[in-house]
Parts: C-alpha cells; structure tokens; sequence
C-alpha cells in the first residue's frame, strides 16, 4: 500500500460530528484523512445564494413541478426549494427503500447538514440519561450526565452557544453568550405563562448555535436568518466554520471529497480494524486507506450502512451485529403538532432584524412527580411574530391603496410546535436492502419505523397543552396544529448502534468503541441510546470530543 494511503486515524463524514472528531484528533497530533462521499464546498465562496435577496431567485426561492417531480422524498416538507437545494441529496441517484414511511432529508457534502441544521443546542438532562433504567424501554446509558458535563462546556465555548441561563434542571445551564432577545410579544406570552403556572412552565428564548460575540475568525450573527444558505460570516457553528478551520492549521488533515467508505477492514487476528475500503464517486475506483483508529461520523445511518456492509465470516450480519442490536432502535423526534393564534395590543411594536432563533418551552410531563398514560415527555419551539408585505389584503387586490396597506405591518401571532421523544423499540430498524441498488450499484438501506401508542398518546397532550397555554396567555383565535408526525421528519434520526453496558444488547460501549472492534469508534446519532426530547446535535459534539480524548490515551498507552 502507498505510504500516501496510511493516517494515524481516519474519519469518516464531515458532518457536526466528524468535523469535531477531526478537530480533535488532529490538534492531539495525529495524522488525519477525512473522507466525504459528497463534494466539496468551500468556506465563503461555496455558499453561491448566501447574498441573494428573493428577487434574485428564477421562481423567488419556491418549488417547481420538474422538482416536484425529480425529488419524491425531499418534496414532503420544506427542504424542497431553490435557494439551496444543491445541498441536498438527489433521491433519485441515492434512493432507500420504505417498508413503513421515513422520511429521509440527507446532505452529501462537505459539512454534511451542519450547513442546514437548525442550530438549536440544549444538553441533555440527567432524568434523560436515567430514563431507560427507570422506566424498563431500551437499555440503561452506560454513562450519566456527570460523565458528559465537563465536555458539554468544552465543546460549547468552541463552538459558541448562545443563550439564558435559567437553573432548570430537565434543561442544564452551559457555557452560553448573551442570548438573544425576545420580542415584546414574546416576553408577554412568557410573563403570563410564568404568572398562569406559577413557575412549573417556562418559556425562554432558543439556545442557539449563532454566536452573539465575535470569535476567532467569525463575526457574530448579522441577523439575516439566511443561515441554511451558508453563512459568509461564519456567525453559525458548522464544519466548514469552526471545526475544520481548527483542523487544517494543525497541519495533520487530509480531506477527500467524492469518497464513499463501503466497508471498515476488519482483521479477525487482532480483533481491529486496518482501515476502509472507500469507492471514488466520480471515477468508480476503489482504494484502501488504512490506520490506527477509525471514527465512523457518516450521520446516524450511513454509519449503520457502513457496519452492516462490513460482513465477515465472523459476523455476517456486519461489524458490530454481535448483539442483534445493530440497526435495531431507530428514534428520532415527532413533531407537527402544536397551536398558534392572534396577539392583540401591540399594533404600535415591531421588531428589528430576521431573528435566526425562537423560543423554547421545556419539557413539563411526567417529571416532578407526574404521572400521564405515556412515559417521557415532550418540548416546545415556536416565536412571536408579525406578519410583513408578503400577507394578503382581502379587501385589496391591486392599486396604490394595495401598496399603501403593505407598508404598514399586519397582524402579531404566537405559535409553537411540540418535539416529542420516541421510544427505542427493536422492531423499529433498518436493514440492508440487497434487491436495490444506489447510483453507485451499492446495496441501499431499507427503514422500518413507525410512531406506536406511547407516542400517539403523547402527542393528544402535545396538542392540547399548547392550545391551554396560547389561551392561558391571552393569545385569540388560537388554533390546533395536527400533522401526521411521520418518523424522519425530525431530522434527528438516532440510534441503530447504539452504546451500552453489555456487548450482548449493545453496539458500543461506554466510549464508543465497537464492542467488536476496539479500534472503531461511532460518535454521531447512531450511538445513541435513547432519543430525549431536545436536539441532540450538542450531545453529538460531546460524545465525540470525549471518545477522542479517550481513543488517543489509549492508543499512547499501546492498547488500540
């Protein structure tokens, strides 16, 4: 093998996660290849519509029937438009197959979906490490919030979150600049919520992963809320921003883009991984790269997709399916419920800026004592705000008097929709679909995921607790929100290699290590256990800058 194709580690994904793994790896010394099955896209002058206004767009940033047509998955929900749809998977030249819906809204690229994600950055609770334990679905956490917290204010005061510090303890305090402000609507709805339940729910603004405060080779949120276009500024955290910036002046990194891992390289001799097997997605080739440690970071199911298609003799059902775990337990977040509503008396207020964050609602069920007919419980994200230029004037349909209502703003309204926790249910799973093939002439992954009773349960409270609370707060015309909550939708997808005490019921242990090979390590969504509430990407960035620490101390000691 050329020396060129040998690295003290390899990293497989750019995403949230694997730009922290190279982060990290790389600034312990360590010689580093990142690969990225997508292409490349550069800081600044990768993002190509991040300084076009509406106008400049041919159909204004919305969708047309040729899209419709040539992307039947991403069309469902609001990914599907034509300001940055470059940054999102083509269905068609990567398909997947639904034996139940899931709907999957991936980014092959350079920063992965850390260039599309919603920013906002909660840390778990303890009651969210403890869950399994207390109430028998899934496995025990094989760690605590204890083991997480020192690395929650690591990767924080890197990657700049911004936010109140509440003391509440279902949603733990971090390394927060000044949050951003709510707007007078808001602060109302939040006073008389906080009056109404004398404490027991509280509403906060979002904390968020746009910096308020320049850091080192980023400027602080110019309020654009063009953030999902790329951010010229670097004002919010991605790979592309922060991460690798880090990565490359260490020296140690070598990115490569269009490379598809296909498998980890397994020697049964030792018990550890020599490398991957990756495939040029341009010229088809396949080379080897080999090292001493493996991160998989390729987002929750490619890093699945990778351990199954890593089948030995020894374990024909992939890497890491010693347990039966391995694809098993797939979660993400159900949402599409909530209420919303007319706010009265602030005809005369308005607010400054395109705020990029909203409010947040902690999780109030089933904690402190309550008992509902589900278990876990559920959060809100929502805003206050005003409609602009954009509204209709029924009673105008053209002429000055039409431009003259326009300029005046329209009415206030509050809304919120509610995040809810899925359980880790074994029958909720993916597996490998050998009757389909990708673009690639790769075997494609077949998702198997539905909401069960505990969730439909929870999402009648979910309804209703936001219609109380949008009333209890003098909110008018409130109305419910019900959508279908179809698994997916969340883009949260979690689990399916997941971390554990025991090699018997899990694919990881308590460091992310491969229970079958101790050398590979999977540190984005497939390790997780369970699914809490909040968004998981901060737990993300932690587990990983934590497994890091761990797999260099091992491998000084000589035992990776």
């Amino acid at each position: 093998m050329p020396e060129t194709n040998v690295f003290d580690a390899i990293v497989v994904g750019s995403g949230i996660s694997g730009g922290w793994a190279a982060k990290e790896l790389t600034e312990k010394g360590l010689k580093v290849i990142m690969l990225e099955r997508g292409r490349d896209i550069p800081h600044g002058t990768g993002y190509t519509n991040a300084n076009k206004d509406p106008w400049e767009f041919p159909h204004r940033g919305g969708r047309t029937q040729q899209m419709i047509n040539d992307y039947p998955v991403l069309k469902r929900d609001y990914p599907l438009n034509e300001t940055n749809l470059d940054y999102w998977v083509k269905d068609s030249e990567s398909p997947y197959t639904e034996i139940k819906r899931f709907d999957w809204f991936r980014g092959y690229h350079v920063g992965g979906r850390s260039l599309m994600w919603g920013r906002q950055s909660y840390r778990w609770a303890e009651e969210d490490f403890e869950a399994n334990a207390k109430d028998g679905f899934g496995v025990d956490w094989p760690i605590r919030y204890r083991d997480l917290a020192p690395w929650y204010d690591y990767v924080e005061k890197f990657a700049g979150i911004s936010g109140s510090k509440e003391g509440l303890k279902i949603l733990p305090d971090g390394q927060f600049m000044p949050a951003m402000e709510m707007n007078c609507v808001e602060k109302d709805v939040a006073a008389r919520l906080k009056a109404h339940y004398k404490g027991e729910r509280t509403m906060i603004i979002g904390r968020v992963a746009n910096i308020t405060q320049p850091l080192p080779g980023r400027t602080n949120c110019q309020y654009r809320n063009k953030c999902w276009l790329g951010c010229p500024f670097g004002a919010y955290f991605s790979t592309q921003s922060s991460t690798l910036p880090a990565a490359t002046k260490t020296g140690n990194l070598t990115l490569r883009p269009f490379s598809i891992v296909t498998k980890v390289l397994y020697d049964k001799d030792t018990k550890k991984a020599t490398g991957v097997e990756v495939l040029d997605a341009e010229t088809n080739k396949t080379v080897e790269y080999r090292a001493k440690i493996v991160f998989l970071n390729a987002s929750t199911l490619n890093s699945t997709w990778i351990l199954m298609n890593s089948a030995t003799d020894i374990w024909p059902e992939g890497l890491g399916s010693s347990s039966n775990a391995l694809g098993r337990f797939l979660m993400d977040h159900h949402l599409g419920v909530g209420a919303g509503g007319t706010v009265e008396g602030y005809e005369d207020k308005y607010y400054f800026g395109r705020r990029a964050n909203g409010i947040y609602i902690p999780r109030f069920r089933n904690i402190n004592g309550e008992k509902r007919d589900y278990v876990r419980g559920f959060g809100y994200q929502g805003a206050g705000s005003r409609q602009g230029w954009s509204r209709n004037v029924a009673e105008l349909s053209i002429g000055a008097e039409l431009k003259d209502a326009l300029t005046e703003p329209g009415q206030w309204s509050m809304g919120m929709g509610g995040f809810g926790e899925i359980l880790p249910y074994a029958e909720n799973r993916v597996t490998l679909d050998k009757t389909k093939k990708d673009k690639w002439g790769l075997n494609v992954l077949a998702i198997d995921c539905e909401l069960k009773d505990n969730e439909k349960k929870m999402r009648k409270d979910m309804v209703a607790d936001a219609i109380e609370m949008l009333e209890a707060a003098g909110v008018k015309n409130v109305r419910a929100r019900e959508g279908d909550g179809t698994p997916g939708r969340g883009i949260h997808e979690m689990g399916t290699a997941r971390m554990g005490l025991d090699p018997k019921t899990s694919v990881l242990n308590k460091w992310n290590q491969v229970w079958d090979a101790k050398n590979v390590f999977v540190t984005d969504g497939a390790a997780m256990t369970s699914a809490s509430c909040v968004n998981p990407s901060l737990t993300y960035m932690a587990l990983t800058a934590r497994a890091v620490d761990y797999a260099v101390s091992e491998l000084k000691k000589g035992n990776l």
